[in-house]
């Protein structure tokens, strides 16, 4: 299995970090976070990785480079070109990531999670299996009683996106998404007539009517986004 780790981000919260260097490089706790990420996955058991890349990409390239690709085996997804969003970025790397299952993990995400229980979880006959958890954030994914995603809202606009939007008594709690999933090479066939840069999330809402995408919910789950220079100042561990 493949683990495709999102480093092509613009970092925009993160600045005035990302101002000379792609968020993929920015350190915490004096370990980049692309680094950070490598670790984690390779722990689990991971050798082979796609990262794609778009701001400061040069960076990135070097950086794995100089470090021996961390003894993995590692592609590169190029979007240099245009920044394609995260389903956009799944869709592009298709040849990179094949016919199996993979993995994709934002490299601004540190948490407990044992990945390598996750993954050995399988699908279950899924699209695909979200992380998610029961914290504090103004956006949630919606899901019902069988845990399969029905919907989104924004608690700030009270926008409500999928089939929650008509059929509110389907939700069955509200949870907040990782940045981490297991995903089926079946999203393939179905992103051919999407555009070339979307959401992934705008993806799984589309295909929730007919597919199920499950929620997966950790027990003591703990994760700290390192979207912000306050987040990472503050970064001390995980507890």
């Amino acid at each position: 299995m493949k683990a495709f780790i999102f480093a092509a981000g613009l970092g925009t919260r993160l600045r005035p970090l990302t101002l000379d260097r792609p968020k993929a490089l920015v350190e915490v706790a004096g370990k980049t976070l692309l680094e950070r990420t490598f670790d984690t996955l390779k722990e689990a058991g991971f050798t082979d990785f796609v990262v794609n890349v778009h701001h400061f990409a040069d960076q990135i390239v070097d950086y794995l480079a100089a470090n021996g690709n961390f003894g993995c085996n590692v592609a590169v997804s190029d979007e240099r070109e245009m920044l394609l969003d995260t389903g956009g970025a799944i869709k592009a790397a298709r040849d990179l990531l094949g016919d199996e299952p993979f993995l994709v993990h934002n490299v601004d995400i540190i948490s407990n999670l044992d990945v390598r229980s996750f993954v050995s979880g399988g699908l279950d006959g899924a699209l695909a299996r979200l992380v998610v958890s029961d914290r504090q954030s103004s956006r949630k994914l919606l899901f019902d009683a069988e845990d399969c995603l029905c919907g989104w809202h924004n608690y700030k606009t009270g926008e409500t996106k999928g089939l929650a939007a008509s059929e509110p008594e389907l939700v069955s709690r509200a949870l907040a998404f990782s940045g981490i999933h297991l995903i089926s090479p079946e999203v393939f066939s179905l992103m051919e007539r999407w555009p070339a840069k979307f959401s992934i999330i705008d993806f799984y809402l589309a295909q929730s009517y007919s597919r199920s995408i499950l929620a997966a919910v950790p027990e003591n789950f703990i994760l700290k986004d390192m979207g912000t220079p306050e987040a990472v100042a503050a970064f001390k561990g995980l507890l």
